[in-house]
């Protein structure tokens, strides 16, 4: 390092409102980083040389440059594909990201899809666009949940407080994890994801809250919607490329599951004469589960901690395993 807890932190472009307010910020709360907004890409090219922390977007240019960088803040918590590319996997450069910010809002969400299947608002919806007056018999329509099982694919942050949320109205709650050890409050079961196809059948609701990884993409497919019960309600808040959209409308049509909520997709924004959008049992929203206050501040609290963990030479917050890009 340049000093003995000092060190260069350079913000990679485009640089935004924000992110010129979080550089300002950082430079009075962590005295040790020497922040510089790079505002273009000339710019980055040259002060990433001698720098030992970048937040931002990094490409093979950039890291071949920073001979001295140990230390790379992602922007978001998951970031799209091609983030995590080969020269950063194999380097020993130390990534982080924002995991853990959106717990609360999208678990928020993730219940409003739940209580909206259980309580038939899918049905009831519709009836009133086209001011109908329906009533189903007195023992239909409802899904009673302290007798429903939901199965939480991804027991992050976000699932954790799901299962939270989701217990308190009785719901059992499987779930798997491939890192989570500890089963937390709200969770009946804790299993490994090759657990999934036999946990399948048992659930009333499928969440999938996990990011897009190599492992995950594509994987909730036609053989996995087979597998759940016809009753059931399949729900993804996790990241689009999870989960096969053609197979999901077949099994829909097919009468594999009863109904699907989504807020991400396999492809985004969703294609206006998709399918998707005229199915009956269908609830969607335009990728803004994690909508909420206080993000911003979050990912700056984040950002300060880690610069203070790096100039002290403590342990980085949210440290991401770059091989399984999370």
């Amino acid at each position: 390092m340049s000093g003995a807890n000092s060190f260069k932190f350079v913000m990679l472009p485009p640089q935004t409102e924000i992110t010129r307010d979080w550089g300002r910020r950082l430079a009075e709360t962590v005295p040790e980083a020497r922040v510089v907004l790079a505002e273009d890409a000339e710019t980055a090219q040259r002060e990433i040389v001698d720098a030992e922390a970048a937040f931002g977007w990094l490409n093979p240019a950039l890291l071949a440059a920073g001979k001295k960088l140990r230390w790379l803040q992602a922007p978001q918590a998951a970031p799209a594909a091609g983030y995590y590319f080969p020269e950063l996997i194999d380097s020993d450069l130390a990534v982080t990201n924002f995991r853990e910010i959106f717990n609360d809002h999208i678990s928020a969400h993730i219940l409003s899809f739940v209580l909206a299947f259980a309580r038939g608002l899918h049905v009831y919806i519709p009836q009133q666009l086209r001011r109908e007056w329906k009533k189903p018999t007195e023992d239909h329509g409802v899904v009673h949940l302290p007798e429903a099982t939901a199965l939480i694919v991804g027991l992050g942050g976000i699932g954790a407080e799901t299962a939270r949320l989701l217990a308190a109205f009785g719901v059992t709650v499987l779930a798997t994890d491939a890192r989570r050890e500890t089963v937390p409050e709200g969770v009946a079961e804790l299993h490994k994801p090759e657990a999934l196809d036999d946990l399948l059948p048992r659930a009333d609701f499928v969440i999938l809250t996990v990011p897009h990884t190599p492992a995950t993409e594509g994987f909730f497919n036609a053989s996995r919607f087979a597998r759940m019960k016809t009753s059931a309600f399949f729900i993804n808040i996790g990241r689009g490329m999870t989960t096969k959209l053609d197979d999901l409308v077949a099994a829909l049509n097919a009468g594999q599951i009863a109904g699907a909520a989504l807020d991400v997709y396999e492809i985004e924004p969703l294609p206006a004469d998709h399918p998707l959008w005229t199915m009956p049992n269908v609830l969607m929203t335009p990728h803004m589960a994690g909508y909420g206050p206080y993000l911003n501040d979050r990912r700056f609290q984040i950002m300060a901690d880690n610069c203070k963990a790096f100039a002290a030479g403590r342990e980085l917050r949210n440290r991401v395993n770059k091989a399984t890009w999370f």
